[in-house]
């Protein structure tokens, strides 16, 4: 593609387009190659609880909470857990799912997250809960 330009001092000057078009598109393909796709939360498939009538009173499982704190820090009974996989929070609550069963209870975990906590730092937890094959969490507020 060529754009004329006229100039009141002077002849025509052509200006090739061409160049600069295909460095656009060059850049456009890198950056969607080097791109990464998180998992949004609505991916997840999270189903959330209903309301129920309760007629008697429930005895209530044991639960654990894991505390999520603004500054990406995770704690489980007064210990903190670190990086993106964190197995030793899986062991641990491996063990607290194995130990909850032999007592013929749900195991029950609840996830506290502060205010201006990242979701990925919930969703890493949510990963460790997975890795231990504990399906109950829920969420609360601290």
């Amino acid at each position: 593609m060529r754009i004329s330009q006229l100039s009141s001092a002077g002849p025509k000057a052509d200006i090739d387009m061409t160049p600069m078009i295909d460095a656009v598109f060059l850049l456009l393909i890198f950056f969607m190659i080097t791109t990464t796709l998180g998992r949004k939360e609505s991916d997840l498939g999270i189903t959330l609880p209903g309301m129920m009538d309760q007629g008697s009173a429930l005895e209530m499982p044991d639960e654990q909470i894991i505390e999520v704190q603004a500054r990406g820090e995770v704690v489980l009974n007064g210990k903190l857990f670190e990086g993106k996989e964190m197995p030793e929070l899986v062991k641990t609550l491996t063990r607290y799912r194995l130990s909850s069963e032999a007592a013929n209870n749900r195991p029950m975990i609840t996830v506290q997250a502060e205010d201006g906590t990242s979701y990925d730092r919930v969703i890493d937890v949510l990963n460790a809960c997975a890795g231990a094959s504990i399906t109950n969490v829920t969420f609360g507020a601290i």
